[in-house]
């Protein structure tokens, strides 16, 4: 399964500011830290979505279906295409040409990854005449935000799982393992293009994340409204480990949605009267 870890060698700034749904009102966060450890320890919850995706297989086969528009994953840090695979899967079966990505584990964020990234977005546009869609895990998510940076003309939307976006590593466990591959300050990559992580890129965004994450705290993967230069975001809870988002049949309703808008006429999600109770309201205390 996924595991993460933020781009940013930024140590933890103290708080961010966000909007805190109260008419325009702002209030700063508290420190950045880390998953509460209990929520860290009961990550083997995953099994159980791993185990429930395929139950209800059936009824995720009847979501919404696609127009066809390619579909890129990203896998977390230290995961491969392996992780992805039932997510992949089931855009398939939605009517998606769902592809994994052109690399092999998550674990070096370096020049060689971005430039295969680069060239398979490149390429999977070119082939289709159309704009892809990207979907990323955890740090996936992180990269696929800053590769639309690079290359917003040929993406579509942004959906991240869990990811780290807040630009503050002091919300994640996994800092120092990514540390120790990745050295202090990757963000230097381009010329420093990966700085400022928490801005959302130039196409409309979606942050899918739990507020049981046991990986990245849910607040580190909170999209700031006000750093998104007008464009398009939200934010979407569901009840999940961090683990398991890639399977949790909550985040593939949430995913199926998001994916079937056509391009241009991108909304804000609304969970149906029978699915609100698996969508809890964003609450920032």
């Amino acid at each position: 399964m996924a595991s993460i870890a933020p781009l940013s060698g930024r140590p933890p700034s103290g708080s961010i500011v966000v909007d805190d749904g109260t008419g325009g009102r702002q209030k700063p966060t508290r420190a950045a830290t880390p998953p509460n450890r209990f929520w860290t320890l009961s990550e083997g919850r995953a099994m159980f979505e791993f185990a429930s995706f395929y139950a209800m297989r059936p009824l995720l086969s009847t979501l919404p279906k696609g127009d066809g528009h390619s579909v890129l994953t990203l896998p977390g840090f230290m995961a491969t295409n392996i992780s992805t695979r039932p997510m992949r899967g089931l855009l398939k079966e939605l009517g998606y040409d769902s592809h994994g990505w052109d690399s092999d584990r998550n674990v070096r964020v370096n020049e060689e990854l971005l430039g295969k990234l680069e060239l398979q977005v490149e390429r999977l546009a070119n082939d289709s005449g159309r704009k892809v869609s990207l979907v990323g895990w955890s740090l996936g998510g992180v990269l696929a935000r800053e590769l639309t940076k690079l290359k917003p003309d040929c993406v579509r939307q942004v959906v991240t799982l869990g990811s780290p976006i807040s630009d503050d590593r002091g919300h994640t466990n996994a800092a120092r393992l990514f540390k120790f591959f990745n050295g202090d300050e990757p963000e230097n990559l381009r010329g420093g293009q990966f700085e400022g992580l928490d801005m959302a890129p130039p196409v409309p965004t979606t942050s899918i994340l739990t507020k049981t994450d046991g990986v990245v705290h849910w607040r580190g993967s909170v999209q700031d409204p006000h750093k998104t230069n007008g464009h398009p975001s939200e934010n979407i809870v569901v009840y999940a480990s961090h683990c398991g988002l890639g399977v949790n049949p909550s985040v593939m309703i949430a995913l199926a949605d998001r994916l079937a808008q056509k391009e241009g006429e991108w909304a804000p999600f609304e969970a149906k009267p029978s699915q609100s109770l698996l969508f809890p309201k964003l609450s920032l205390s």
